[in-house]
């Protein structure tokens, strides 16, 4: 079930580059911190920090596999949440 949307807060989470390509990177496959951390020139804490900002805003979704965390763009929730926001802008 979709988040209940705080548009800040959504475009807080949207607004920094480095999410927006982690989330576009979740969207192809599922993937470990490791994995996430592989593709950026920055450190684990700061990758977690990103991943962290972007679950706890509903656009991501994991799973844990023994010792292992698994990442993916929860795409119903980032589709509901830019619907929203748009809605909130609707003009007509």
């Amino acid at each position: 079930m979709p988040i209940k949307l705080d548009c800040v807060e959504f475009c807080k989470a949207l607004a920094d580059p480095t999410r927006q390509k982690i989330l576009e990177m979740l969207l192809e496959k599922e993937k470990t911190v490791s994995e996430v951390v592989e593709a950026f020139n920055l450190t684990q804490p700061t990758i977690s920090h990103h991943l962290e900002i972007l679950s706890r805003n509903g656009l991501l979704t994991f799973r844990k596999e023994s010792k292992q965390v698994y990442y993916r763009t929860n795409q119903d929730n980032l589709v509901y949440c830019c619907g929203n926001l748009m809605s909130k802008f609707d003009l007509d």
